[in-house]
């Protein structure tokens, strides 16, 4: 059974939004709500050497999941393949989950009175393909697979590059893992 993770390369992001707007069409979602923003640190830093950070957030698909343990109906999930997800039809709406989430990765919606969140766009994943957001980043700076997968670019990138959750300390096992740093290196 696969692990899945998304690696994000923030020194190849460019703040383009592109995987924000593809996850708002592929979702229709209501234009006040996003489950995929990308968040801008910077400028920092003098001229010549001025440097930003684009932070893209989702859901960390954490294997310790505290979203799904704070969920009084079962509509938080996890599957067996580490994918965190709501099953709205059980959603009451108490946003118990939405608290409970240290990365803020759940919106509630009011006209359809649930949480929602990303969930690695699971129906494209059943048909072999990658998430939106995966595909339409231009820069290449989101790599989507299993890892568990030796031969996987994202067990690869972690175990070579350093990457790392946010917020390890919180001991979620967050599944979306950064590689920082101020120059983007080109494959």
């Amino acid at each position: 059974m696969p692990r899945y993770a998304m690696v994000i390369d923030t020194r190849r992001c460019t703040g383009c939004h592109s995987c924000t707007i593809a996850c708002k069409i592929h979702n229709e979602l209501p234009v006040d709500v996003i489950y995929n923003p990308v968040v801008t640190k910077g400028p920092e830093g003098v001229f010549p050497h001025v440097h930003m950070e684009h932070l893209p957030l989702l859901c960390m698909h954490c294997a310790n999941a505290p979203c799904v343990n704070a969920c009084p109906t079962g509509a938080s999930q996890q599957r067996e393949d580490g994918i965190v997800f709501v099953e709205e039809a059980k959603c009451v709406g108490c946003k118990a989950c939405l608290m409970a989430c240290p990365y803020g990765a759940r919106v509630f919606v009011p006209s359809k009175g649930v949480v929602q969140k990303c969930n690695f766009c699971l129906e494209q994943l059943e048909l072999g393909k990658e998430p939106f957001c995966v595909r339409t980043c231009h820069q290449k700076a989101r790599i989507f697979g299993d890892i568990t997968d030796e031969n996987s670019q994202v067990f690869q990138l972690v175990h070579k590059e350093g990457a790392e959750p946010l917020l390890p300390e919180l001991d979620t096992e967050a599944h979306v893992i950064y590689i920082r740093g101020s120059e983007a290196k080109m494959p």
